[in-house]
């Protein structure tokens, strides 16, 4: 048996709950971690960066298999999911924390979401343009174990309710063929 390809792939499109939720789910990836990436400030920690005082966004990096999903059907899913028309806030989380960003892990990547988001900005989807910052993938800060399948540990918890919940069913009335289970 073939060993799996891996890619990584770095987003963020608000609270990191809701795209671990959701991408745990996708077929072809093989991890999901919860953490921080784009500040200034050495190994963050959670309450570090929900100061907004860091500069750096909330962020999964995604562990996948290229062979069964490729990075543009991540993307399909990243801009289904959150709002990329929202200068950094996702629903009432406000704060360049919870910007929307895509960090590229190679020039292909760039070109692809260069190339996903000129589609999107040009099909009008949104009343307003796409202002997902697209920037070179930086040091990756693992969030703090109690952020790491947040949701699946605290699904009645009143925010994943409210807020991850109804991401995570778009998700699957979406992708419905693509889920892993």
């Amino acid at each position: 048996m073939a060993q799996p390809q891996v890619e990584i792939a770095t987003l963020g499109g608000g609270c990191f709950w809701c795209l671990e939720a959701v991408f745990d789910d996708l077929k072809g990836v093989m991890s999901v971690e919860s953490g921080y990436m784009g500040g200034q400030l050495e190994a963050p920690t959670y309450a570090d960066v929900c100061s907004g005082a860091t500069g750096h966004a909330e962020v999964v990096q995604i562990r996948f298999d290229p062979s069964i999903v490729s990075f543009r059907d991540l993307l399909e899913v990243f801009f289904v999911i959150h709002d990329p028309t929202t200068l950094n806030r996702q629903g009432n989380d406000a704060g360049t924390q919870y910007r929307s960003v895509i960090f590229y892990h190679s020039t292909e990547q760039k070109a692809a979401a260069e190339q996903v988001i000129g589609k999107l900005g040009a099909a009008g989807l949104w009343p307003r343009p796409i202002v997902t910052e697209l920037a070179p993938a930086q040091i990756f800060y693992i969030a703090e174990s109690e952020h790491q399948e947040y949701y699946q540990h605290n699904p009645y918890q009143p925010y994943c309710m409210m807020v991850v919940e109804p991401k995570v069913a778009k998700f699957r009335k979406h992708f419905v063929g693509r889920l892993k289970k």
